[in-house]
């Protein structure tokens, strides 16, 4: 291979990698599991939201891309406009049909309503991986549960989720190492946030010397490389995505902070197409008829 050869090559193997073909089936598990989230997200994780609806106008600071479009300021009909409006487009989007209608659909309203959200001083980074789901899930079309067609739309559009999951990690390391400098890693981070907001579990955790600053340290390796796990192999992967998982459950065990729309969104990376719960109901439900009536 000559040297204007080797660029070319590059460029394939990225793109074989970006728009490596998975099953239809995954998407359609996968695009279910978003779209209820997105329902449960305005009435149980985040109902919170919806008190914008009587916050005055002059407390709403639009985020840059609420600058740029622009976004109407959020009044009382615009916020339960919205909400309505997207709990029922959510669901109905849920159930596969009408895929790209009411995919964009869902997008763009479940976008205004993160605008609403996060434009009044608190903005949380939890939500990168969902919105970039939500916005590619209606670029692949129809996908039904247990279809083993593969598709390279699908695998394009689960590729890019997974690369904001691991951005969401990789980034917060660089905000901490930004803002905070390599200070970070010995500064009293954890100790606050256990006292403002701390378990039981934390509670017994704390009071072991230097556990909290060694827990600061592997926060930070393992933020920092977690792109790594594009690089394990694939029968090995669901072991690093299963250490994701546990990380998480152990933050919420010790100061109740959820992540719940990453991991929604780290679900890109699980064969999904191997749920199939409308298959699981039949098979249970014709052994219940077949099943042999009691002698007597």
């Amino acid at each position: 291979m000559n040297s204007q050869d080797a660029p070319t090559a590059g460029r394939n193997v990225a793109l074989r990698w970006l728009f490596a073909p998975v099953p239809l089936g995954r998407v359609a598990a996968f695009r279910t599991l978003v779209y209820v989230f997105v329902a449960l997200d305005l009435t149980v994780f985040t109902p919170w939201v919806r008190l914008h609806a009587n916050t005055p106008g002059e407390l709403y600071e639009p985020l840059l891309v609420g600058r740029i479009l622009p976004l109407p300021t959020p009044t009382h009909f615009l916020v339960w406009a919205v909400f309505w409006a997207l709990l029922a487009l959510s669901l109905a989007a849920a159930t596969g049909r009408a895929p790209r209608i009411l995919g964009w659909a869902v997008f763009a309203l479940y976008f205004e309503w993160m605008i609403i959200a996060m434009s009044y001083g608190k903005v949380d980074h939890d939500r990168v991986g969902l919105l970039v789901a939500l916005a590619v899930l209606p670029t692949i079309g129809k996908a039904r549960f247990g279809d083993k067609s593969l598709s390279e739309a699908a695998g394009w559009a689960l590729r890019v989720t997974q690369i904001a999951v691991i951005c969401t990690y990789f980034l917060a390391a660089w905000a901490k190492l930004r803002f905070g400098g390599i200070d970070w890693l010995t500064s009293a981070v954890l100790a606050q946030a256990i006292i403002r907001r701390g378990t039981w579990v934390a509670d017994e955790i704390a009071v072991i010397p230097g556990l909290l600053i060694a827990a600061q340290v592997g926060i930070m390796l393992f933020e920092l490389l977690s792109p790594l796990i594009f690089v394990v192999p694939q029968r090995f992967r669901w072991m690093g995505v299963a250490f994701f998982y546990s990380f998480h459950v152990m933050t919420f065990s010790m100061i109740t902070i959820s992540f719940a729309p990453h991991l929604v969104a780290m679900a890109s990376f699980l064969s999904l197409e191997r749920v199939r719960p409308v298959e699981w109901a039949r098979r249970r439900l014709r052994r219940t008829e077949v099943a042999p009536e009691p002698s007597t």
